[in-house]
């Protein structure tokens, strides 16, 4: 049941309609008035009152017929509370989840809309590394959230892949480079080569010239400069695609930069036709000054385009191949402004569809030592990190639970979850510094810990040698060895299993409010709740004791449990484990 809507439909206010007061009836900020709110004061306008007087009498009218699922209706100041049935409350919850199963939480609210989301984006013939793993991880879940609320989504990873240090790295590889090393030890080859450049430039200056002189034959469509960019482009992809896939991620399109090549002189034309084009200094820019903002470079003095031309193509491409609704960007918050200089440009231009343009920035992952900088060489490959993080699990389970069926799986789902929720835990416009004790710790708030206690709930079903069913006419029923038992929700209604329950029931809501806010973390933070809460409700009733009504009630809050944990872990990328 939609608490919230049926509540709404309770409340008959003059001068306001239905979807007003949808709007203003929200989650009681503090349970102990209720478990919803009415805040009365946006309507005192309109109706010439106080808000109390407002409550109150909205309190007398409700009160005098009160539907079977709110308990009583109370007017505190100028809020109007309403605090459920419990027992309703929790037999609706579970109903809705053993209903809905893997599709709990999804809603068609997005039907007809289509989301562009623009990650990860990394750069051909450079290292898949730890800075990566933000954008990676947070548009793969934001792909996810708007996914199972309805939208039809599009995941683009837009690849570096254009500009002069791809003439920079065929000098270098012309000058150092081994074929046979290159296909053997792959992107870590190329990085040495990329470096060894960058050292040799500044004793010899001259090979900037030359490397730009490459990449002019790359775009003139020399056929040696297209060869040896193919080959690097493969060696990435082959090698980062095995990245991809340990981390779940996959991608509609991997349209780069140099799709875009042959977009751009439209979009430079319609500038100039516009008015908007001005020259400065031999540049030609779009003059933001009025808006505050430096002016946006679309061509260098020597006619080279920039990342804002190549921007603008891909754009107006997208809008015209997908015709979507909102175009996301997950890019660091270090291009905040190269994103407000593009959208305004848009904006001037005279499309409307500027304001569906969305930069979601996120944080920056520093090493304890400083920055990462590929040309130094200053480099933590993510591959690595994972790679670590599965000899981290393996040895903890070898440990704990040596005699566990298929370890290595289990260690690699432990060791990638554990690398994925330390990225997805924080507010994603938080900077992080990134150390292998923080990010591989098993303790606390952690991947792991949510892992052990889906592996926690599986093992209580276990030992209960439960089945659980669902029918919309019977309901809930648990099949034990000796019988069948009805779910009674009476024996879920207080205590722990209560809170519990109310967790439970926030999910679908949790899930609109992180499509809402392009965050996350929401998630994360949540199913961190749902595990401690289910940790509390274990250690203080005893799931398997008592009768078999008793025992029935709390073993299908177990299974409801297991099944929400691994609903969100679906949304954030993370595996999960039922025995560790």
């Amino acid at each position: 049941m939609d608490f919230i809507n049926e509540i709404a439909a309770l409340i008959k206010i003059d001068g306001a309609d239905d979807r007003d007061v949808r709007t203003t009836v929200t989650v009681a900020a503090d349970s102990a008035f209720g478990d919803y709110s009415l805040p009365c004061f946006r309507f005192a306008k309109t109706l010439k009152k106080p808000p109390a007087e407002i409550a109150a009498a909205l309190q007398r009218e409700i009160s005098s017929d009160l539907p079977e699922f709110i308990e009583r209706v109370d007017a505190a100041g100028g809020y109007l509370n309403f605090t459920l049935d419990k027992s309703f409350f929790a037999r609706s919850v579970m109903n809705g989840i053993f209903e809905k199963g893997a599709d709990y939480g999804a809603s068609d609210d997005g039907a007809g809309r289509t989301v562009c989301i623009d990650f990860s984006s990394i750069n051909i013939a450079k290292p898949f590394h730890i800075g990566h793993l933000g954008t990676t991880v947070i548009g793969a879940a934001l792909c996810r959230i708007f996914k199972k609320l309805g939208y039809n989504v599009v995941g683009i990873n837009h690849l570096g892949d254009f500009g002069t240090q791809f003439g920079k790295l065929i000098t270098a590889y012309k000058l150092w480079g081994d074929r046979d090393d290159i296909e053997r030890r792959g992107l870590r080859a190329l990085a040495d080569i990329y470096v060894r450049f960058h050292k040799e430039e500044e004793e010899n200056p001259a090979l900037v010239a030359v490397a730009r002189e490459w990449f002019l034959k790359i775009e003139r469509g020399d056929s040696e400069a297209l060869e040896l960019f193919g080959f690097f482009k493969d060696v990435t992809m082959k090698e980062v695609e095995k990245t991809y896939v340990r981390l779940g991620v996959s991608f509609d399109s991997y349209a780069g930069e140099s799709f875009y090549s042959d977009k751009m002189q439209p979009v430079i034309d319609e500038l100039r036709q516009k008015k908007l084009l001005t020259v400065s200094d031999g540049a030609s820019i779009v003059d933001l000054s009025e808006y505050g903002m430096p002016p946006c470079l679309i061509l260098r003095n020597d006619g080279a385009s920039l990342y804002a031309t190549r921007d603008l193509a891909t754009i107006f491409y997208r809008k015209k191949a997908y015709g979507f609704d909102k175009c996301l960007y997950v890019v660091a918050y270090q291009q905040n402004l190269h994103f407000k200089q593009v959208f305004k440009v848009v904006e001037l231009m005279g499309y409307p569809f500027y304001k569906d343009l969305i930069h979601v920035a996120y944080g920056m992952v520093s090493l304890e030592d400083g920055a990462m900088s590929t040309r130094k060489g200053n480099m933590v490959y993510l591959s690595d990190v994972l790679d670590k993080a599965k000899e981290k699990a393996l040895k903890i389970i070898a440990e704990k639970s040596p005699d566990l069926k298929d370890a290595e799986d289990a260690a690699e789902a432990v060791g990638t979850g554990a690398v994925i929720f330390g990225a997805l835990i924080n507010n994603r416009i938080k900077d992080n510094v990134f150390s292998y004790d923080k990010i591989l710790n098993f303790d606390g708030e952690t991947g792991p810990y949510l892992q052990y206690t889906c592996a926690r709930c599986n093992s209580v079903l276990e030992k209960a040698g439960v089945r659980i069913s669902y029918d919309k006419i019977r309901g809930i029923e648990a099949s034990f060895s000796d019988g069948t038992e009805s779910f009674n929700s009476r024996h879920i209604a207080g205590g722990e299993a209560y809170e519990l329950v109310k967790l439970l029931g926030k999910y679908p809501e949790i899930l609109r409010s992180a499509m809402k806010n392009y965050e996350p973390s929401l998630v994360t933070r949540y199913l961190v709740d749902t595990a401690q809460s289910f940790n509390r409700f274990y250690i203080a009733d005893k799931i398997l004791d008592g009768d078999v009504s008793v025992k029935a009630a709390r073993v299908v809050l177990t299974a409801a449990v297991m099944s929400v944990i691994k609903n969100g872990f679906e949304i954030i990328g993370v595996k999960p484990v039922e025995r560790m």
